[in-house]
């Protein structure tokens, strides 16, 4: 089982929770991405038009029309996280759910970015109110979800905006209950439909008592 290194270090500072385990991804889960991040970039001077579900190759040069490379998007990218308390925002809801689940289920924010950028989202993230445990991965979820999970057959949900983040956790926990959230659910209809193992919800008033039933809490 490869499991980013880091991730790894990051895990085994969490104390041992035998509660209902509840796994979140962060943009567009918990924060919105897609709304502020073309205002970002427009502040810059670029265009982003998603002509399909992908950074790489939708972001071009205003001035010049010129496509951005993919290097140049993860710069972008990386630009718009050392900024984000000044952009993103709290999807409608999600603070007061997790705050109902907090007494009767261990609680992780497993986000996809590079790791130096953990610290600026920490912060950004408890000014928030969203002071849960926050682990950061350069690699795949699903090994880090089995890892937090543990040997314990306690219950575990995990929700994501990205299928192959999904597909992933279900591979490494074969029994983990999967809710697709999309803060910006129009851009649900440039993805193939979901796998049968898969809850679509619209957002979180829709989420709460479906993953409540999956944890059983």
């Amino acid at each position: 089982m490869s499991i980013d290194p880091e991730t790894l270090r990051q895990i085994e500072e969490l104390s041992h929770d035998p509660r209902p385990l509840l796994v979140l991804d962060v943009d567009d889960v918990l924060l919105h991405f897609v709304r502020p991040f073309p205002r970002f970039l427009r502040a810059a001077g670029y265009d982003l038009r998603f002509d399909s579900f992908r950074l790489a190759g939708n972001i071009s040069e205003i001035a010049s029309g010129r496509v951005l490379e993919r290097e140049e998007v993860s710069t972008l990218v990386g630009a718009f996280f050392e900024v984000q308390a000044e952009w993103q925002t709290l999807t409608d809801g999600a603070a007061e759910t997790l705050a109902g689940f907090a007494p009767r289920a261990e609680i992780v924010l497993l986000t996809a970015m590079p790791h130096r950028h953990r610290g600026m989202r920490r912060a950004h993230l408890d000014a928030l109110g969203l002071s849960y445990p926050l682990l950061t991965t350069e690699m795949a979820k699903g090994p880090a979800i089995a890892r937090l999970r543990g040997a314990a057959a306690r219950p575990v949900a995990f929700v994501d905006d990205m299928p192959h983040n999904l597909a992933s956790a279900r591979e490494h926990v074969p029994d983990i209950h999967l809710f697709h959230l999309m803060a910006e659910a129009s851009m649900r209809a440039m993805l193939p439909p979901a796998e049968p193992t898969v809850t679509v919800v619209d957002d979180w008033t829709q989420a709460r008592p479906l993953i409540a039933g999956a944890l059983g809490i």
